[in-house]
C-alpha cells in the first residue's frame, strides 16, 4: 500500500483520505504518522499544537487498519471518517492529554473525562492528534494571549494566525492535521480560517454540544470544525453533532443532511443577501474587491443578489464586550487555586482562602482574562447591572430581529469575514480596541446563535494573503450554508486553478525552510 508519499497524502482532504481508506490504498497509521512526521518537521515554528498525542494516535490507526484487514460486519460498520486523524483546541476536555485552556492556570491538568465531541471522535475512530494552541480561555483575536507563546501563521510566520483558535486553523493551513476542532464564541472558527485560508464553521447554538468545553461565555460559545474543504466541515459536523442530554443548551432537533447538501452544487434562484453594514467602509480594499468577486460568480451560478440592511449590527460589538465579560467573570470564578488547578500561597501575612484565591489568580491569569473578568464584575456590580448588562441583552435581542427581517428576504448572508487580512504579530498587543474590531463581522452569528460558515474568498490585492467569505444562515439552519458554501467554493477554485492553499508557494518556503524541531508539548 501507499504510492503516496508523506507529502501527498498530507495534501488530500479528509473526504479524499477516507475514500483511499476505505479502498485500502493507504492504511491510517501511514496516515497518520504523516502528520506526525510534519508537526516534528515544522511545529516548532508555527506552534499550532501543545501537546502532541502520537502513540494514542497511533494506536487507533492501527485499530481500524486492523478491522479494516479482518473485514467483516465490524469492518462495513465503520464510520466514513474512521482513520482520519484530527486536531482538537486545547479548551476541550479530553482524558490522557492535558487539557489547559493556554492558561498557566490549568497548566498540566488533565480531565478525569471526555468532553461529548471527544467521546464522538473516540466511536468513529479518529486518532487524535494532540491539542492545539489558542488565545488563553478563547479569550483573543490573534493567539498571541496564550501562555505558552504565539501560534504563527504558516502563510507568514511573523502575522497573526487568527484567534482565539490560531492553532487549530494554523495546524490545517500547515497540513500538520487534516481536520481539527475549534470553539467560536465571537468568530474564533470563523476569523482564524478567513486569515488562514481555511474553511471555520459554527453550528447554529445547540447543534453540537458544548458539554466537556470549558466555558468562556456560555450562551455564545459553540463547538465546530476546521477544514480545508466545505465536503469536509460538512463530514465532522455529522460526526460531532446531535442532541446530548448533558447540555441543557443542546437542541433536540434534527437537521438536514449536511453531507448532501454540501454535494448539491446549485445555488439556482436561491436569494443571497449583501449585509450593507458589513462591507465597506473600514474593510481593506483587497478583502472588498475579493468579496465583490464572490458575489459575481454566485450572480453567474443563477443566485440572485439582494440587499439586507441590519442597522443594530452596528451596537453588536459593544452589546458583545459587555454579555462576553459579564459570562466570562462567572465562568472562570472556579479557578481559584482551591479545587484544582494551580495554587500559588501568599507569601506573608494570614493564609485565608480569600488570599490564595488572590496570589493564584494574580499569577495564573494573563492580562486579557485580568482585563475582561474586571470589565465583566463591573458590568454585573449593583448600580450597573441593568445600565451595561440588562442594556446589552436588549441589543442582543435587536440584533436577532434584524435577522430574522433578513432571512425573510434571503435564504443566506454574506460578508466578509475579517476587515482585513493577517496582521503583523504585536501590531495590535497594545491596542485592545483595534484587536476587538477584528470580530466585527462574526459576532453578530454568536449574539443570534445562527450559523456561520467562513470559506477562502482568494488572495488580497495588497499582500497577497487570504481572505475569508463567510456566510449566515437561519438557525437550524445549517444545510444551506453547506450547500451554498461548497459552490461558490468550487467557483473560486475554478478561477483560482485549484484550492486556495495550494497557491501558496510562501507557505511552503517558509515551513520547508524552518527548524525541524519537533513542536512543543506540555
Amino acid at each position: 500500500m501507499g504510492e503516496l508519499n508523506n507529502s501527498g497524502l498530507i495534501r488530500l482532504s479528509a473526504a479524499q483520505l477516507a475514500a483511499k481508506l476505505a479502498a485500502r490504498e493507504v492504511t491510517s497509521v501511514e496516515v497518520t504518522q504523516a502528520y506526525l512526521d510534519r508537526i516534528a518537521e515544522v511545529d516548532g515554528q508555527v506552534n499550532a499544537f501543545l501537546h502532541v498525542n502520537g502513540e494514542e494516535a497511533l494506536a487507533v490507526a492501527a485499530e481500524v487498519d486492523a478491522i479494516r484487514a479482518a473485514g467483516g460486519a465490524e469492518a462495513e460498520a465503520l464510520h466514513e471518517l474512521a482513520g482520519v486523524p484530527i486536531a482538537v483546541k486545547d479548551l476541550i476536555v479530553t482524558i490522557g492529554q492535558p487539557t489547559t485552556a493556554g492558561s498557566k492556570i490549568l497548566e498540566g491538568w488533565h480531565s478525569p473525562y471526555d468532553a461529548t465531541v471527544i467521546k464522538k471522535l473516540r466511536a468513529a475512530k479518529m486518532p487524535i492528534l494532540g491539542k492545539t494552541n489558542l488565545d488563553e480561555f478563547a479569550m483573543g483575536s490573534s493567539t498571541e494571549h496564550s501562555a505558552y507563546g504565539p501560534t504563527r501563521n504558516p502563510w507568514d510566520l511573523d502575522r497573526i494566525p487568527g484567534g482565539s483558535g490560531g492553532g487549530s486553523a494554523a495546524a490545517v493551513a500547515a497540513f500538520e492535521a487534516p481536520l481539527a476542532l475549534g470553539t467560536d464564541t465571537g468568530g474564533s472558527i470563523r476569523q482564524p480560517g478567513a486569515v488562514t485560508g481555511t474553511v471555520g464553521m459554527k453550528p447554529t447554538y445547540g447543534a453540537v454540544s458544548r458539554y466537556g468545553a470549558i466555558a468562556m461565555a456560555s450562551s455564545l460559545d459553540q463547538i465546530g470544525p476546521v477544514s480545508r474543504t466545505v465536503l469536509d466541515s460538512a463530514l465532522l459536523q455529522e460526526v460531532i453533532g446531535g442532541h446530548d442530554p448533558f447540555d441543557s443548551t443542546s437542541l433536540t432537533d434534527s437537521f438536514d443532511n449536511l453531507v448532501a447538501a454540501a454535494k448539491t452544487g446549485n445555488v439556482e434562484g436561491m436569494k443571497i443577501g449583501i449585509i450593507k453594514e458589513l462591507h465597506g467602509e473600514g474593510y481593506q480594499a483587497g478583502v472588498e474587491n475579493r468579496f465583490n468577486d464572490s458575489l459575481e460568480l454566485l450572480k453567474e451560478a443563477g443566485a440572485e443578489i439582494v440587499e439586507v440592511s441590519c442597522p443594530n449590527f452596528k451596537y453588536a460589538l459593544g452589546a458583545y464586550y459587555l454579555i462576553m465579560p459579564s459570562e466570562v467573570s462567572s465562568n472562570l470564578a472556579k479557578f481559584d487555586g482551591v479545587r484544582y488547578g494551580l495554587r500559588v500561597l501568599p507569601k506573608d501575612g494570614p493564609m485565608t482562602i480569600e488570599r490564595v484565591m488572590g496570589a493564584t489568580r494574580a499569577a495564573g491569569f494573563g492580562d486579557e482574562v485580568k482585563r475582561r473578568i474586571i470589565l465583566g464584575t463591573y458590568a454585573l456590580s449593583a448600580g450597573y447591572y441593568d445600565a451595561y448588562y440588562g442594556s446589552a441583552q436588549k441589543v442582543r435581542t435587536l440584533i436577532q430581529r434584524d435577522f430574522d427581517a433578513a432571512f425573510a428576504q434571503a435564504d443566506v448572508l454574506i460578508s466578509p469575514t475579517a476587515p482585513t487580512t493577517a496582521f503583523k504579530l504585536g501590531e495590535k498587543l497594545d491596542d485592545p480596541l483595534a484587536m476587538y474590531l477584528n470580530d466585527v463581522a462574526t459576532i453578530p452569528a454568536n449574539m443570534a446563535g445562527v450559523p456561520g460558515l467562513s470559506l477562502p474568498g482568494g488572495l488580497a490585492d495588497e499582500d497577497g494573503l487570504p481572505v475569508g467569505i463567510q456566510l449566515l444562515a437561519p438557525a437550524r439552519e445549517d444545510a444551506r450554508l453547506y450547500r451554498v458554501g461548497a459552490v461558490l467554493e468550487s467557483l473560486l477554485e475554478a478561477k483560482w486553478g485549484g484550492p486556495l492553499l495550494d497557491r501558496a508557494p510562501s507557505l511552503q518556503a517558509a515551513l520547508d525552510s524552518s527548524s525541524t524541531t519537533a513542536g512543543g508539548s506540555n
